[in-house]
């Protein structure tokens, strides 16, 4: 990974009131800590707030959902204990309404479609498996795409997920044979230089866990030519 990664100073913030803090991540940002040590996106964010508001002492933040470590995008954290429980209620739930943007190597059967697999995952290779039924150990996982933009050697295709499986869409776009461009985990044949993989967390609606305002959030995707190439 070399592409730059989220600091308190560069932060990109899309949203942020007392309760709740909504970023765009960067490629290569990790939201929890893990195994490798490195400061998680949730750190950033307290650092963040504890020089805007110059809090001292320990900041209080909850983490509401994830995004694998290579794509970009949409994340919600909550500032407050009051709307941790009812963030993750409207998450658990599905009332959070997201929406992908993934640019593909090869073009969908169709312009846009409902796609339903069982999807298992293999901790060990910390992959998902997509079967056309039920299996031992497996979960339903359902989205909808449709093809937004032919590239010159790309598809840009958007996506409404209703389910939120382990690596739900690399694995059912990969099962299409719409394999997202640097995910050599599901099939590509070539990286992208820093790592990443262009997968974006484009859009979040949802209504606010305190305030009960509809809230409508677009996050740009990171700036590189594959990506500008899709906004023209």
């Amino acid at each position: 990974m070399n592409k730059e990664l989220s600091t308190k100073d560069n932060l990109q913030v899309l949203y942020e009131d007392n309760h709740i803090i909504v970023v765009n991540k960067r490629p290569g940002d990790i939201v929890q800590g893990d195994k490798t040590g490195d400061q998680p996106l949730s750190e950033v964010v307290k650092e963040y707030i504890a020089q805007k508001y110059n809090k001292p002492g320990a900041v209080y933040l909850g983490v509401v959902h994830r995004l694998d470590r290579p794509t970009s995008g949409i994340v919600v954290f909550a500032r407050t204990s009051k709307a941790l429980p009812r963030l993750n209620k409207l998450f658990a739930e599905k009332e959070a309404k997201k929406t992908y943007w993934a640019v593909v190597k090869g073009l969908p059967p169709n312009d846009k479609d409902t796609l339903t697999h069982w999807l298992k995952r293999n901790t060990k290779q910390n992959k998902s498996y997509a079967y056309p039924k039920e299996i031992a150990e497996s979960k339903k996982a359902v989205l909808d795409y449709r093809l937004l933009k032919k590239l010159d050697h790309y598809y840009l295709l958007e996506i409404d997920l209703h389910t939120g499986r382990h690596h739900q869409i690399r694995t059912q776009l990969a099962t299409i044979g719409c394999i997202i461009k640097g995910d050599l985990k599901y099939g590509s044949d070539r990286s992208n230089k820093d790592g990443s993989i262009h997968l974006h967390a484009r859009e979040l609606k949802f209504i606010h866990p305190v305030k009960k305002e509809p809230i409508h959030i677009t996050a740009p995707p990171p700036k590189d030519p594959v990506w500008e190439a899709c906004k023209k």
